[in-house]
């Protein structure tokens, strides 16, 4: 199924499927999170450049979280990057909130360190002061489970949960909404059953309503 689908459309059913075991659909941490986001999308200060002061992430692990967002979901000719979403701020909210988890944060943190320190083992420089081709070497090793060598199982469970936030992030803002072409709730008129689909059962409307009178 995933050949026919696009990278964006794959992230997408993530996101749709899990809020990356950090919390549960509908949970007040959830809650206060998206309406967090919102605040931000319509803050005036962010909109005149004023750049947002995390909470959670000290300036090292911010720009680390900025850079693996946008490699998970980059700008393109649909829609914007998870920066351009803030994504970024919606991790941060979460992992900020009086009620997050002191092991979501441990994850996050070891993690993001993780992924610095094997970018300072293989090329002596941070991941984010490392090349394009560099930081996506170390990507690529840890991107896909199935093929991950085992010293990396702790580089894969971390980009895991990371991937899975990032889309759930994305898919919950107004730029994500637009991006499934979410309309809403809103009256839609039904035909039925299209001709083909009735004709491959073998059955037609007036059948149908002739059984259903005939069992009353």
């Amino acid at each position: 199924m995933t050949q026919q689908m696009n990278r964006r459309d794959v992230l997408k059913a993530f996101a749709m499927i899990s809020t990356a075991s950090f919390l549960e659909v509908g949970s007040p941490q959830l809650e206060r999170a998206l309406r967090g986001m919102e605040s931000l999308a319509e803050s005036p200060e962010q909109g005149q450049g004023r750049p947002y002061a995390p909470k959670f992430f000290n300036r090292r692990e911010w720009q680390l979280v900025r850079m693996l967002s946008d490699y998970v979901i980059p700008r393109d000719a649909r829609s914007g990057s998870a920066t351009d979403a803030k994504v970024p701020e919606f991790m941060d909210f979460l992992l900020s909130d009086k009620d997050a988890s002191p092991a979501s944060q441990s994850s996050m943190r070891g993690g993001l360190a993780w992924i610095d320190n094997e970018s300072r083992r293989r090329f002596t420089k941070t991941f984010v002061t490392a090349s394009d081709a560099q930081r996506r070497q170390i990507l690529d090793d840890i991107a896909f489970p199935r093929r991950a060598r085992p010293e990396f199982s702790h580089g894969v469970a971390f980009f895991t949960r990371f991937r899975d936030l990032t889309a759930s992030g994305f898919f919950s803002s107004a730029m994500g909404w637009k991006d499934v072409q979410y309309i809403g709730n809103v009256f839609h008129h039904w035909d039925g059953c299209p001709p083909p689909a009735l004709d491959k059962l073998g059955v037609n409307y007036d059948l149908m309503n002739t059984r259903i009178h005939s069992n009353r």
